[in-house]
């Protein structure tokens, strides 16, 4: 694919954000990695997520090279989820942090598998839903397969437990199917159950029901010091931000007092910072990623490159969606980072990765006709004779 093909508005976007993100970890993270080192060092995080950061960006341009119509294959999507699914199992068999089995630590690094999981479910999705593009009404041959997989997956990813990525791969799987164009009796039922399954979790799990409670008033006495505190810490950096901000590395609330400020936290640091100002950019890049992964999607020229590319995107704003939500109380605490810019190896490789992807599909939808191949504009014809 040629360079002139690249959208660079989502490339250029996606590397600031995460250029960005490298410098907030630095600045939330120093006094925590000095702490840590008894002294010897503020950089200690700072220079991973900046390892991370260029890899993650080397893997975008290189993924963005590759035609994304390669992953439409069994054995690729076969692969792709055995591999994840090993993953997902695997991760019980090391030691809990902070009460959670979500990593495959070696040495000083760390592996977590969800992350992975935003990447090849989607890809299993688009190539299901292509293979069966004439079944996307029926029960047993398309949904009922589909909500196995899925199943299986966002369950394992559940019982870590991680409600956060769990509602994340959850809109993944419902954006695309809604987009192969689903009964809408079959979205209402797997909505039903999705809705009874996520009151069943709040229900039964204690520590969650106390976080809801807290939601609806973080900073009442009772649970400012309790479930309440780190949205209650968070609320009060953003406030103390004002428009403007305290400046660069300049906040006070990621002093030990607020907690994860590096990662789940990451935006209060921005907004205490860099003010409102910084946070409404934030929040533009996002609106204009999602522009431009939708139009990437819908532009593509196969009905694969359009499902796989809105399970991409969708996963992406979702995920933001979540993290700035529970920062400014609008739901309640779960820990989930926020992509591009929290502190995490596995989130900013994975997620610049499918940034990578995106921009493969937008360029396929650039290229002129008679460059395509031969094969695909046949698979094209079918399955757009059952895209709804």
């Amino acid at each position: 694919m040629r360079l002139d093909r690249i959208d660079w508005i989502m490339f250029l976007l996606a590397a600031g954000l995460a250029v960005f993100g490298t410098m907030m970890v630095y600045s939330a993270s120093a006094m925590i990695a000095q702490r840590e080192t008894a002294g010897a060092s503020q950089f200690t995080y700072f220079y991973k997520q900046a390892g991370f950061t260029i890899a993650g960006i080397v893997i975008m341009f290189v993924a963005s090279r590759v035609d994304y119509r390669r992953l439409n294959s069994f054995p690729v999507v076969l692969i792709g989820l055995l591999i994840t699914i090993a993953l997902l199992l695997a991760v019980f068999g090391f030691p809990a942090i902070n009460g959670a089995q979500r990593w495959i630590r070696f040495g000083g690094l760390s592996l977590q598998p969800s992350e992975i999981a935003k990447i090849t479910l989607p890809v299993f999705l688009a190539w299901f839903l292509v293979r069966n593009a004439d079944r996307v009404g029926e029960l047993k041959a398309t949904l009922l397969p589909m909500l196995l997989v899925v199943g299986l997956v966002s369950g394992l990813i559940f019982v870590e437990p991680d409600l956060g990525t769990t509602l994340v791969i959850c809109a993944i799987f419902a954006a695309v199917y809604f987009a192969a164009g689903a009964k809408l009796i079959h979205v209402a039922g797997v909505g039903g159950v999705f809705v009874t399954g996520v009151a069943a979790a709040l229900y039964f799990a204690p520590w969650r029901m106390r976080r809801l409670g807290a939601f609806l008033d973080p900073c009442d006495p009772e649970n400012a010091a309790g479930a309440g505190y780190q949205v209650c810490q968070s609320l009060y950096a953003i406030g103390s931000g004002g428009v403007l901000g305290e400046g660069f590395a300049r906040g006070q609330q990621k002093l030990f007092y607020l907690p994860y400020p590096h990662s789940d936290f990451i935006f209060s640091v921005v907004g205490e910072e860099f003010g409102l100002v910084g946070t409404l950019a934030i929040v533009a890049a996002f609106a204009v990623l999602l522009w431009r992964g939708t139009r990437a999607a819908l532009n593509a020229p196969d009905r694969f490159g359009t499902l796989l590319g809105i399970g991409l995107i969708t996963g992406i704003t979702v995920q933001a969606l979540f993290n700035i939500s529970v920062v400014i109380s609008i739901l309640p605490a779960k820990g989930i980072p926020l992509p591009f810019i929290s502190y995490g190896g596995s989130s900013v490789l994975v997620t610049l990765a499918a940034v990578g992807v995106l921009l493969s599909i937008a360029a396929a939808g650039e290229e002129d006709p008679a460059e395509r191949p031969a094969a695909s504009g046949v698979r094209r014809k079918k399955a757009r004779s059952g895209l709804k």
